[in-house]
């Protein structure tokens, strides 16, 4: 059993570790190495007020939805004192590291001072900075980025009109209500904004320069998010870069987009992208990687072995990738400055595993989930991948309340491996993303998937969970039971291929495919005869199920070449949606 012993030094003096930066990484790090290693000496140097926050929860508290701002404090600098004995200094910077001294230079913000402050170990925890584009304006009193509290602040200050704010580089809010807010990027952070936003009663424009929201998601998982964004009255600019502002005096006015359109602002989020802080690694020549984060080993040693280095600056492997990349999320930042806080207290832990950028956003009613390798990742890695798109509701549907999400599966066909999933739903997304993150950390399988043995009541899943039926559906076509094709695949075919849709007349009424022959389900065993068992069959439904049904019924009946177009007429709309709205963009 593993028992952590501290570090022998060449003295009797305890160890001293420093470690630069709080919040996730850098408080996760004091904390563990302090329950490992009572007699160290732990300096926590933090240059703003806040030594650990909730960041992820600063879009809520600006919504209305936290009321207590109090609850984002994880832990003052207090708590660390009385219950770590861990020396926290807030307001202060370190402004250089002289490695070979092992001597870090620290700046006290609020009186000038400098002095320097020695250590064993070292952990860098500088996080990563809001991208703010260079342009005329964008220190406006009314632009800002969300990194802290004080940025929180601002923002909610500006919103109320109560003059408190400061915006990306300066001054202070603004007296009258605030009714147009742009967002600018349409990511996790800023899709949180945008909800926020428009609960504060707020007009929302969203502008993104890729073409569809939230790049994690495959587009036409995208799209889903875009319908929910539309319904609410979400003004969406895709595929539309920020080109410049416009001021009157020292507010901005307008945002002006790339194509020259003109958006009313009142406020305006910056919500790009962020950059790591390298500053200080590069001035002491520490190795980075091809992404620009902190190059570290397992235990987040950086090439300097006294030096780690852990969130947002540094490189994480990619557990289905197999690449390092920079991976901005709360949870890979805590792991590794515990790991890091636990290797620096005594030379020994456990090391840090590959992450797979599992991420969750609630958008309105919907919720987006990711995990693993999305299309864009595989195609990077050349790798094969194959997908099926599975609707299903997140509990039994006789109990009242169920609501459909959609399951986009993706597995490897040589290994039979799950390498990623992505969810859009309501309630239980975040469950289901869950197992599936679960199953690809452990290797595991679609027939995996198939078999886990997972809580069932009706309140809360069916007998055969979202999560079972995805596997399914990929077993079936690695079984070659029933192959299943892509909707954007249909309409390009050969004529040779006859595509059967099998749902009903009402439903065939509302919308089918032109080259579709109408044979409901329950009337395939008697109609046949209409269809030729020499040419390829494509059977299509609402989702999925019945043309799965009508697929196994014509493969028993001669025809050999029978496929079912995945996540049915549910998905070729989306996709045909997306489509448009691409062609627009």
């Amino acid at each position: 059993m593993f028992q952590p012993t501290p570090h022998n030094t060449a003295s009797t003096r305890p160890l001293t570790i420093v470690i630069v930066g709080g919040v996730a990484g850098g408080a996760s790090a004091a904390a563990r190495a302090r329950r490992l290693n009572e007699q160290a000496r732990i300096i926590l140097i933090e240059k703003d007020h806040d030594v650990s926050f909730a960041n992820c929860g600063l879009p809520y508290y600006i919504g209305g939805e936290i009321t207590d701002r109090n609850k984002l404090l994880v832990a003052t600098p207090q708590k660390f004192r009385e219950w770590f004995n861990i020396d926290v200094r807030t307001h202060q910077e370190v402004k250089s590291i002289d490695a070979g001294r092992k001597v870090v230079e620290i700046h006290e913000r609020d009186t000038g001072k400098t002095y320097e402050e020695s250590y064993d170990k070292l952990i860098l925890s500088p996080g990563a900075s809001p991208i703010v584009p260079p342009l005329e304006g964008v220190k406006s009193r009314n632009v800002f980025t969300l990194r802290n509290l004080a940025d929180t602040d601002a923002i909610k200050a500006c919103i109320d009109g109560d003059g408190a704010g400061t915006g990306a580089g300066g001054g202070g809010g603004e007296k009258a209500k605030k009714r147009n807010a742009v967002v600018i990027g349409a990511g996790f952070i800023g899709l949180e904004m945008v909800e926020m936003l428009h609960r504060r009663g707020m007009h929302i424009s969203l502008v993104e320069m890729q073409p569809q929201v939230l790049p994690p998601l495959d587009r036409e998982m995208a799209r889903i998010v875009e319908g929910e964004l539309e319904k609410h009255g979400v003004e969406l600019h895709l595929g539309n870069g920020l080109k410049s502002l416009e001021t009157a005096g020292e507010l901005v006015t307008q945002v002006v987009l790339a194509d020259e359109t003109r958006l009313a602002a009142d406020l305006v989020i910056m919500a790009i992208g962020v950059r790591p802080n390298v500053s200080l690694a590069t001035a002491i020549g520490l190795e980075l990687g091809k992404t620009g984060g902190i190059a570290v080993n397992e235990f987040m040693q950086t090439s300097a072995p006294d030096i780690y280095a852990v969130g947002d600056a540094v490189e994480y492997r990619h557990g289905v990738a197999d690449m390092l990349m920079r991976v901005p999320l709360a949870g890979p930042a805590n792991r590794a400055g515990r790991i890091a806080g636990e290797h620096a207290a005594v030379g020994q832990a456990p090391p840090m595993q590959a992450v797979l950028g599992t991420a969750i956003v609630r958008i309105f009613d919907k919720v987006a989930a990711v995990t693993g390798c999305n299309d864009r990742c595989n195609a990077m890695t050349g790798r094969k991948a194959r997908s099926v798109w599975v609707p299903a509701n997140d509990h039994a549907s006789y109990y009242p309340g169920a609501k459909e999400m959609l399951v986009k599966l993706i597995y490897d066909p040589e290994t039979n491996r799950v390498i990623g999933a992505q969810i859009v739903g309501g309630p239980g997304v975040d469950k289901r993303i869950d197992v599936i993150a679960t199953t690809i950390r452990f290797g595991g399988t679609v027939e995996d998937l198939t078999s886990l043995d997972l809580a069932y009541a009706p309140p809360f899943s069916s007998a055969k969970d979202p999560v079972h039926m995805a596997g399914f559906v990929a077993e079936n076509d690695l079984r070659e039971l029933c192959a299943v094709t892509r909707p954007d695949a249909v309409e390009a075919m050969e004529p040779n291929v006859q595509v059967v849709d099998v749902r009903t007349a009402s439903e065939w009424d509302a919308g089918h495919l032109d080259r579709a022959t109408h044979i409901p389900l329950p009337e395939l065993r008697q109609r046949m005869g209409e269809l030729d068992p020499t040419r390829p069959v494509v059977t299509i439904c609402r989702g999925g199920q019945r043309g799965y049904l009508a697929a196994r019924i014509l493969k028993q009946n001669s025809f050999a070449d029978v496929s079912n177009m995945t996540g049915g007429m549910l998905l070729w709309n989306i996709l045909e949606k997306s489509a448009t709205a691409t062609s627009r963009a």
